[in-house]
């Protein structure tokens, strides 16, 4: 079966890793808690302009923590977050929202609007951030174009509510696309998914990744997926990233804890007692 972007739906996805690229974003000796449960103790990793980079833990561990720093979302206690050269933390609201206008970020539930239709859901970003450059047809052209790159042409008029939970997923990728990001972070992406719509998502992933140029972050604890998608994986563990590197380096490390993680034998959630040790 061919899916959006002509990929075979069953058919298993071959990502080469890339050359070696410029850093985009660099994380530095990042501390985060949430009272005494400490959630980073001293992040340091990178992502690389173009890459699919996939970040694995378990529930629990701060992987959406993460991606919610790096928009601004959450501030870090301590430490440096650096995109494209320019500080994040303590940024102005004012420079925050240039900087959230070239990364979006797809959430794990999807957060549609359920009063709002389909297409002004798709649209809702580029109303927010271009509403003084972009007339009307302007926005339906860019919805049209987003909804079909998912493989859901013609679907604007419909309602969340009439959508099953692989639509709903999609849309929400066609409103983070829709506003031509550099940068889209994916957080659990195929949760909740059946095996056929986790795969048509990675297909996605992978698709636009080469269609539109961008920089992927995906957050997952979906090892089968991370395996198919990405260029680097890094996994974090008790507050720390243990372990960065493609994929036949990171399914080749000697750490027990990254095989026991690929194995399933690690557990799922880490304990609130180990985090708190760990700072």
């Amino acid at each position: 079966m061919t899916g959006p972007l002509g990929f075979e739906a069953d058919t298993q996805l071959v990502h080469p890793a890339p050359e070696m690229s410029e850093v985009l974003v660099r994380f530095t000796r990042v501390k985060k808690a949430f009272g005494p449960k400490v959630i980073y103790r001293g992040l340091d990793f990178e992502i690389r302009r173009g890459e699919v980079l996939t970040v694995v833990g378990g529930s629990g561990v701060g992987k959406s923590v993460m991606l919610k720093m790096l928009i601004g979302l959450l501030v870090p206690d301590r430490g440096s977050i650096i995109f494209d050269g320019q500080e994040v933390v303590g940024m102005s609201e004012d420079k925050l929202s240039k900087v959230r206008q070239r990364i979006a970020m797809l959430f794990q539930a999807g957060a549609l609007f359920d009063s709002l239709t389909v297409s002004e859901n798709v649209g809702y970003g580029l109303e927010e951030h271009f509403r003084y450059t972009m007339n009307k047809k302007d926005v339906a052209d860019r919805v049209a174009w987003a909804l079909d790159l998912v493989g859901l042409p013609g679907i604007e008029a419909m309602w969340p509510a009439d959508l099953s939970g692989g639509m709903r997923k999609r849309v929400a990728l066609a409103r983070a696309i829709a506003v031509h990001p550099e940068v889209l972070l994916y957080d659990e992406p195929t949760t909740g998914l059946d095996p056929i719509n986790t795969a048509r998502v990675n297909h996605l992933i992978m698709g636009l990744q080469e269609s539109l140029s961008i920089t992927s972050v995906v957050v997952t604890h979906d090892m089968k997926s991370a395996f198919s998608i990405s260029d680097r994986i890094a996994m974090v563990h008790s507050g720390t990233m243990i372990c960065q590197g493609t994929v036949d380096e990171f399914q080749a490390s000697t750490d027990p804890r990254v095989s026991d993680f690929i194995a399933g034998r690690a557990p799922v959630k880490e304990s609130v007692e180990t985090l708190l040790t760990s700072g």
